[in-house]
């Protein structure tokens, strides 16, 4: 499929249509640039996704982090169920990038833990981009960081075509060149597996089930293709091709391995030189001896640890010459959002200088090559060249975004679907405030509805949560109030784990800094609590008081108190601006006889699904999620049987394969 099908059953309204036509009449008239302000609950993501489908062309959503990113991502699967809509954000838990403490000596290597079920949406996301047009890619700002070639990575593919000729070893050594590993055992995404003389398995990264390809005898040619559950080996369906890609993005092509390496050899010679001439023996032994150890491995697997870093060489670029990112995947007449462009631009444009710093260091001190300053993120500059059409959305567009339009066509959606408007502000004063706090807690508890409270730092919001839950809305009372708390060092599945909790009532107050403000739709929050609202600064400036107010613009019982001594420059243009689209809001109502209601939403499950995965493999083969529990325990046995085989511990082995069997006959899942 090439034509993106909008599911909904909803029809615009408001000022969508308005939105939605000017938008569309933009990009088909070929505008670059147009910014959309809409406010919080208007529907801006409807309004995206009927543009989508209008102009039909391949989308990027960037989005400033990967909480909004995967409620984006779980809201355009619900719009297009039919076509490809992918998440692509870091894939990594934990993070701890190389760097060199020269002040103190001391050199920190590279940690990272890698989230394999994010790497695989990722190469999911890829290689539907090299495959059909109907794309929508949800992503963070790890879209403008180095990725591999596309051209090599698409020349790196493989299409098998059945009753096609195909030498069974040939077939097999392109497995291995693309970096599939062989297990017999332990059959995982990234591998193989060989089943008797003719039948190959091939678990892709990118995908949930296997593909099993059957070979004729000697002439060989395929005679089979067949999609495969992995775990029960139960047949999905029968293929006649099917296109296998990589399982890396930095993966280097066979003719292009040895002239890399020789261009690596050639910096490493030229800039040895270099620290020679300086004296400086000990970072030249240093860069001599990782970069020798790291072409040998290069030599011998086609990959090392940090071959990223190398990348300029393999791919043919000049020194300074941008990196290759997500976006070079695109087809030219791509068209990008910018969600929440006030915040997600700024990043884009920061990313640059902080990486360069650190490699600077390492190459410095012979750590690392200079070519490594390669391998980084685009400059601003270069990301603006590289993209074609763009639309800004925001509540709070800012003065850069309506630098790049004319002032006339900016385009404002300010009526929500619902008839809800925005709502009243109250300023409080500071002293007394968490006895305040805690009795309108109370009133919103007792209706079932749910609190947000915003801290200026994270110390403040676990101790404030950690205050709620054991102190209760009264002194003295058992039934204490059910709250946790959100920042930036809770890992992004977690995250979006919390929003759903809350949202479903397992808890009633969240209590968050930052994460509180741009995207996070929760139609059951009816009041935003805003401590010291006074401190002038980025989490109190009038962009994001606004940002924050429009958190509870989706329930309409929906209130925010501000405890702030002073009033604020920031205060007041947040309660201006609230004002102003307020009474914009009520005049649409009363001429249209609009009584505004609470949205009421389905709690999406977005990309902790996906990580999870055994529930749509439940789902997918029909089985009740008890019973799939038990397909996986007998796949966990068969790895422990495997192992106590090879320690020569056979009797145990004989009791776990009993353990198995019993099992398979318990849920007829015996091979077929």
């Amino acid at each position: 499929m090439n034509k993106f099908t909008l599911v909904s059953k909803y029809k615009p309204c408001g000022d969508q249509p308005i939105a939605i036509k000017r938008l569309t009449e933009g990009l088909q008239s070929g505008k670059k640039y147009q910014v959309l302000l809409g406010v919080t609950g208007s529907g801006k993501t409807f309004t995206m996704a009927n543009v989508i489908e209008k102009v039909n062309r391949p989308v990027l959503v960037i989005s400033h982090n990967k909480t909004l990113a995967a409620q984006l991502y779980a809201e355009f699967k619900e719009f297009f169920p039919h076509n490809a809509v992918h998440y692509f954000v870091s894939y990594y838990d934990y993070y701890q990038p190389e760097a060199y403490i020269p002040q103190r000596d001391i050199y920190i290597e590279k940690d990272a833990s890698i989230n394999e079920n994010l790497e695989r949406l990722r190469l999911a996301a890829t290689s539907s981009l090299l495959s059909r047009r109907d794309v929508i890619i949800v992503a963070s700002v790890s879209c403008i960081y180095n990725l591999g070639s596309p051209e090599d990575y698409a020349e790196m593919t493989m299409t098998i075509k059945k009753g096609e000729s195909f030498l069974r070893r040939d077939f097999l050594k392109k497995l291995v060149e693309m970096q599939y590993k062989r297990s017999e055992t332990d059959f995982k995404p990234g591998s193989f597996r060989l089943r008797g003389g003719e039948v190959i398995e091939i678990f892709p990264p990118y995908q949930d089930n296997v593909i099993r390809v059957v070979f004729t005898p000697p002439p060989n040619s395929v005679q089979e293709i067949t999609l495969i559950q992995p775990l029960t080996r139960e047949t999905i369906s029968e293929l006649t091709k099917y296109t296998l890609f990589p399982t890396k993005h930095f993966i280097i092509p066979e003719r292009k391995l040895s002239r890399g390496i020789d261009s690596i050899r050639q910096e490493l010679v030229k800039h040895l030189k270099v620290l020679e001439r300086e004296s400086r023996m000990l970072e030249a032994k240093r860069l001599e001896t990782r970069t020798n150890y790291d072409l040998e491995m290069i030599a011998e697997i086609g990959y090392c640890k940090g071959i990223e870093n190398y990348s300029r060489h393999f791919s043919g670029r000049l020194a300074g010459q941008r990196p290759t990112t997500l976006i070079d995947y695109f087809p030219d007449d791509f068209i990008t959002f910018v969600d929440e462009s006030h915040v997600t631009l700024p990043q884009l444009r920061g990313m640059y200088n902080g990486d360069r710093s650190r490699k600077e260091t390492l190459i410095e001190y012979g750590f690392r090559l200079p070519s490594a300053l390669d391998n980084r993120p685009m400059k601003f500059p270069e990301w603006s060249a590289t993209v074609k059409q763009a639309a800004f959305i925001s509540a709070t567009p800012a003065e850069y975004e309506m630098s790049l339009i004319r002032k006339d066509d900016l385009v404002e959606q300010v009526i929500r679907p619902t008839g809800l408007v925005d709502p009243p502000i109250t300023v409080k004063p500071i002293n007394g405030q968490i006895d305040d706090l805690l009795k309108r807690i109370s009133e919103r508890v007792k209706n079932k509805e749910r609190v947000l409270i915003t801290t200026v730092t994270k110390r403040l919001a676990e101790e404030l949560s950690f205050y709620l839950s054991h102190t209760g809305s009264r002194k003295g009372q058992e039934n204490r109030i059910k709250s946790k708390y959100l920042h930036s060092e809770i890992d992004t599945i977690e995250r979006v784990k919390i929003l759903n909790e809350l949202r479903s009532g397992k808890f009633d107050v969240l209590v968050g800094v930052n994460l509180l403000r741009e995207g996070l739709d929760l139609p059951e929050v009816s009041l935003v609590a805003i401590l010291d609202a006074d401190k002038e600064g980025f989490l109190r400036s009038a962009t994001s008081l606004i940002q924050t107010v429009g958190r509870t613009a989706r329930n309409i019982h929906g209130e925010v108190v501000l405890y702030a001594d002073q009033m604020t420059d920031s205060i007041r243009k947040a309660i201006e601006e609230t004002n102003r689209r307020r009474n914009i809001q009520l005049k649409y109502n009363r001429e249209n006889n609009i009584t505004p209601r609470t949205i009421k939403k389905e709690i999406l499950r977005g990309i902790e699904l996906e990580d999870i995965g055994r529930e749509i493999s439940a789902r997918s083969l029909g089985m009740k999620i008890d019973a799939y529990d038990k397909v996986e325990l007998m796949h966990e046995l068969e790895k422990e049987m495997y192992s106590a085989a090879e320690k020569l511990d056979f009797e145990y082995a004989a009791q776990v394969r009993d353990a198995i069997a019993r099992i398979k006959h318990s849920y007829r899942l015996l091979p077929r």
